[in-house]
C-alpha cells in the first residue's frame, strides 16, 4: 500500500531517481527498456480520503548497455475513455537547491539497471469517492509504454449513468452515455427498434468495449445498416452495468424514399395538369352559336 500524507503536508520529499543493479525486470515489458509499478507489480493501486498525497512509484528497466534517458509523465487513460487523475500525479524536480513538483520529469538510468523513479498522487479536497483511472508514460527511443494507476477515493460507491441526446439518422442510431455516479462503469447494451408492422430489431445485450469513469460523457453509434425503407419507427436502447446501474433513452423516426416520392409525386402533377388540357379540349359547343369556346390565353392549360 503507498503511503498517505495529509493534504497539509504537501511538500514533496521525492528522492531523484534511485539506480539499483538488474535484478527483477517490472511486470510491463517490451523488447528493450520497460516500465513497471515499483517491485514488479503490473499496475500501481492508490487509496485515500479527499484531500490527501499518495506516494508510490514506478520502476524503469535497462538492460542495454548504455544509458537511457527516459521522459516520464502523469496522464489520463482509461478502456475506451479517458481518466481524470493524470493531473493529480506530479514527480520531484531538483531547482536552485529545492525539490519542486512538476508534472513531468527526466531520469537517466544507467545500463543494465534499474530506476526507482517516486511520484505523488495529490486527490483534490473535493474529489468524489469512487475510482479515478490514471497513468503514468513514459517515452524513450522513439517509443512510449504505460503503467496504469488505479485510484480509489474513499466514500461512498454509487453507480448511476444516463442515456442523453439519443437520435436515428438514416443507418445510424447516436446516443451519449453519462457515469452519474462515483465508479467506473463497464456498459452494456440492448438495443430494440419496432415499425408499424411490429418489431424491426431485436440486440441482445452485450458488453461495450469502453471503461467511463465518474462524471464523464462518451458519445457512441449504433450502425443499423438495414433498417427499413418505408416505415415509421421507434428506438430504444438500454444500458446496464455493475451496481445496479441501469438508464433507457428512446426516439423515432421516419423512413421515406424521397426519391421515388418525389419522382411519384411529379408524375401525378403532370398526369393531373394532363388532365385538365383534356378536359378543356373536349369542352361541349355553344348552345347558341355552335362554336367551341376558344381557349383563354392566360390560362394554365392554354393552347398555343
Amino acid at each position: 500500500m503507498p503511503y498517505v500524507r495529509p493534504a497539509s503536508a504537501c511538500a514533496l520529499a521525492l528522492a531523484v531517481a534511485c539506480a539499483s543493479p538488474l535484478v527483477a525486470a517490472p511486470a510491463v515489458a517490451e523488447a528493450g527498456w520497460s516500465l513497471g509499478g515499483a517491485g514488479g507489480r503490473p499496475y500501481v493501486y492508490a487509496e485515500g480520503e479527499p484531500g490527501s498525497v499518495l506516494e508510490d512509484a514506478v520502476s524503469v528497466r535497462n538492460p542495454g548497455g548504455r544509458p537511457l534517458t527516459v521522459r516520464l509523465r502523469g496522464a489520463q487513460e482509461a478502456r475506451g475513455a479517458p481518466g481524470d487523475s493524470g493531473p493529480w500525479i506530479a514527480f520531484a524536480r531538483t531547482t536552485g537547491g529545492h525539490r519542486i513538483p512538476v508534472r513531468a520529469v527526466s531520469v537517466t538510468v544507467p545500463a543494465r539497471s534499474r530506476a526507482d523513479v517516486p511520484f505523488t498522487v495529490a486527490v483534490p479536497a473535493g474529489a468524489a469517492p469512487g475510482d479515478h483511472p490514471g497513468s503514468v508514460v513514459a517515452s524513450a527511443d522513439g517509443r512510449s509504454t504505460a503503467v496504469r494507476l488505479r485510484l480509489r477515493v474513499v466514500g461512498p460507491a454509487l453507480s448511476a449513468l444516463t442515456v442523453e441526446h439519443m437520435a436515428v439518422r438514416g443507418g445510424r442510431i447516436t446516443y451519449e452515455l453519462v457515469n452519474r455516479g462515483t465508479t467506473v462503469l463497464t456498459p452494456r447494451l440492448a438495443v430494440r427498434a419496432d415499425g408499424v408492422l411490429g418489431r424491426l430489431l431485436d440486440r441482445p445485450e452485450r458488453t461495450l468495449p469502453l471503461d467511463l469513469p465518474p462524471g464523464r460523457r462518451v458519445r457512441l453509434t449504433e450502425p443499423w445498416p438495414h433498417h427499413p425503407v418505408l416505415d415509421a419507427v421507434h428506438v430504444r436502447v438500454t444500458v446496464t452495468a455493475a451496481g445496479g446501474a441501469q438508464a433507457s433513452g428512446s426516439a423515432s423516426a421516419r423512413f421515406v424514399p424521397w426519391g421515388a416520392v418525389a419522382g411519384s409525386g411529379a408524375g401525378l402533377l403532370a398526369a393531373a395538369v394532363a388532365g385538365v388540357a383534356v378536359r378543356r379540349r373536349r369542352r361541349p359547343p355553344d348552345r347558341r352559336t355552335g362554336e367551341r369556346p376558344c381557349p383563354d390565353p392566360e390560362s394554365t392549360g392554354a393552347l398555343r
